[in-house]
């Protein structure tokens, strides 16, 4: 099972946009004038495609400098994610739930960067619920797709097991999640817990669509159903 966490598991408003200010303006030496779309995207491309719309070059050097202080940013930040956010209704349930399982590895896989993601997850106390090794995250490449993937061989690497599309699931929020799971070969579960309603999930081509996580059993059930089927 791979979560996406902002908007699936997590909300924290508009936090994110002012720690990419704060990132810019130290990287760059003046005020962020906007930031690229985040729904469903990796942190690299998001970093990359705000930079050109600065007229900025984004070069290998200028935007590993950018990721460095973005994820230390939301580091000293921590406190303030707990605080301006909130862990979305049902999401400790599931996971609870699924952690105990002994048939279900559970991991992320999200747009964050590792240490974003980690942080993320430490500031709502759900970060032991998911083992983060066998994760992929939005550093690991520009696009979503091949973190299915990436995702799966670590996992095969650290239990000695073969997983494939059939076994893989990812659940997410927005047409792009879907995309990125049926393109990087899982199943996917959609939740119309972000910006995206459970008619455009559908018609993105999500295997099953929940309005949220509130119903643990029904959770469950989707996710172990779309993963036998």
């Amino acid at each position: 099972m791979l979560w996406d966490i902002d908007h699936t598991l997590i909300s924290i408003s508009g936090l994110s946009r002012e720690i990419y200010d704060t990132a810019f303006r130290e990287v760059i030496g003046r005020p962020m004038e906007r930031v690229a779309d985040m729904a469903g995207r990796t942190d690299r491309t998001i970093i990359a495609e705000t930079l050109r719309l600065h007229g900025i070059t984004p070069d290998t050097e200028v935007v590993t400098a950018f990721a460095d202080v973005l994820a230390a940013s939301f580091t000293a930040r921590q406190h303030e994610i707990k605080a301006r956010g909130r862990e979305l209704p049902g999401a400790r349930a599931a996971l609870t739930e699924l952690a105990i399982r002994t048939d279900v590895i559970q991991s992320v896989l999200t747009g964050n960067m590792k240490p974003i993601a980690v942080c993320k997850m430490t500031a709502f106390d759900l970060h032991d619920l998911v083992d983060f090794e066998v994760g992929a995250y939005g550093f690991d490449h520009d696009d979503r797709p091949p973190l299915v993937g990436l995702a799966r061989k670590r996992a095969e690497r650290k239990f000695g097991e073969t997983f494939d599309a059939s076994t893989t699931v990812l659940i997410g929020d927005t047409p792009h999640d879907v995309d990125a799971g049926h393109r990087g070969g899982a199943r996917v579960v959609a939740m119309a817990t972000g910006a995206s309603d459970e008619q455009a999930l559908r018609a993105a081509g999500a295997d099953i669509v929940l309005a949220d996580l509130t119903d643990t059993d029904a959770v469950v059930r989707a996710l172990l159903q779309v993963s036998a089927a």
